[in-house]
């Protein structure tokens, strides 16, 4: 592929714990650098351009959803998801990304429920809704697997596995007012296309996924543990070990430290990880995963390097 930059950002709704892990090509050589905190987000794409120079390519990943389930986007009359990511926030899509206080509140045009705990139920937004079933508000690439249980629904944005606030944080702030500026992975195109012919290239990811690809476990551990953290380091040094063209060497006193004690530790930690699976893909180790589905391709979107 042609990418000469990868970043991976761990997102958040809260400005002070998205972290970013960048790795930059030289000479051949993925070159890690430390954890960052990522300063503007409305101006993170226009900085990692920079940071690459001229006529260098730039692959970046963010942990949170980059699609709509394709029941959904059925409903709403989209063609696509560019076309829906033009749309929302406008006309009578102004309150989209308004998430509803009240189940009275939540329709088509404003699906994201609840606001805040107290009296609500997932049921209120299958009702308003009108879905038969909680799949039909799932991606196709957050159902159960074989080693992982299903993801929340994009729309429900309560409890610590919700990722519905973060969506629409990055969505608004990043991906939005780059739209015309970005290739979105796998809507248009294969990675390796893009790679030489869109400058910036955004892709969804998930490091949970990646976990088991580095030799670690998904039980017996927590990432929001600093001596769990530094313990699978050691996994994580012995995978790098086995891949010269990484060099994560600037990296290497934070894995030993497991990533710092502060609260902020588990999102460095998480976005080293959710780099190493994207140069896992950039070098061809592992597959981009992506079905070949116009459901997928259309208005899903797929989470990079999963496969089921």
């Amino acid at each position: 592929m042609n990418f000469n930059v990868v970043a991976h950002c761990d997102w958040s709704v809260n400005a002070r714990k998205r972290w970013m892990t960048v790795a930059e090509l030289v000479d051949g050589i993925w070159v890690v650098s430390l954890p960052e905190l990522v300063q503007e987000s409305r101006e993170l794409i226009a900085l990692l351009q920079t940071r690459a120079g001229q006529r260098r390519h730039v692959l970046i990943g963010f942990d949170f959803p980059i699609g709509l389930p394709e029941w959904y986007a059925a409903q709403t009359g989209f063609r696509s998801f560019r076309q829906a990511l033009a749309a929302l926030g406008n006309d009578v899509w102004y309150n989209w990304f308004n998430v509803a206080t009240h189940h009275s509140e939540i329709s088509l045009h404003r699906p994201f429920y609840p606001m805040r705990p107290g009296g609500t139920r997932r049921d209120h937004q299958l009702t308003a809704l009108r879905a038969d079933d909680q799949k039909l508000l799932l991606r196709r690439c957050e159902l159960a697997t074989a080693d992982r249980q299903a993801a929340c629904s994009l729309f429900w944005t309560l409890g610590g596995n919700q990722v519905g606030k973060g969506a629409i944080s990055g969505w608004r702030e990043v991906i939005v007012p780059n739209l015309d500026a970005i290739g979105l992975w796998p809507f248009d195109g294969e990675l390796s296309d893009l790679s030489r012919r869109c400058p910036v290239v955004v892709a969804e990811t998930y490091p949970g996924d990646v976990y088991a690809q580095l030799g670690i476990g998904r039980s017996g551990w927590s990432k929001r543990r600093q001596p769990d953290r530094q313990r699978v380091g050691a996994t994580i040094s012995t995978w790098l070990d086995a891949r010269p063209r990484i060099d994560a060497a600037a990296i290497h006193s934070q894995l030993e430290d497991g990533f710092g004690a502060d609260s902020a530790g588990e999102d460095r930690f998480d976005a080293f990880v959710g780099l190493l699976g994207m140069l896992a893909v950039v070098d061809g180790e592992r597959g981009e995963g992506a079905p070949q589905s116009l459901a997928v391709t259309t208005h899903e979107g797929w989470i990079l390097g999963h496969q089921r």
